[in-house]
């Protein structure tokens, strides 16, 4: 969840929710943002790190849903070419697509 998306709802998360992410996002820049938009920081240590991070592997195994999830929505021409102009609509539309994957049209 974004700054500006925090900002805008009425319902602010009360725990930290896992952000999961790849190892080209293994930085303490990165980290220290996730945190401080209010989130956990779910991503794995690369290989040839010397002090090795926090990575809670229940999230972390989960994150192919997500990838999959994206990779069957640019199945939707409108979706992967970006044609709606305002985010609300592309919003919107992502949603819609989701709910037909969520109850398998």
């Amino acid at each position: 969840m974004t700054a500006r998306l925090l900002a805008t709802c009425s319902i602010r998360p009360d725990r930290h929710w896992p952000l999961p992410a790849t190892k080209a996002y293994d930085s303490e820049k990165v980290r220290q943002q996730i945190k401080d938009e209010g989130a956990l920081p779910v991503i794995p240590s690369r290989s040839n790190t010397i002090k090795k991070a926090y990575c809670p592997k229940r999230f972390y195994r989960r994150r192919h849903k997500i990838e999959n999830y994206f990779c069957r929505i640019k199945d939707w021409r409108r979706i992967a070419t970006r044609y709606d102009k305002l985010a609300r609509n592309f919003l919107a539309a992502t949603a819609l697509v989701g709910a037909l994957y969520w109850i398998k049209l």
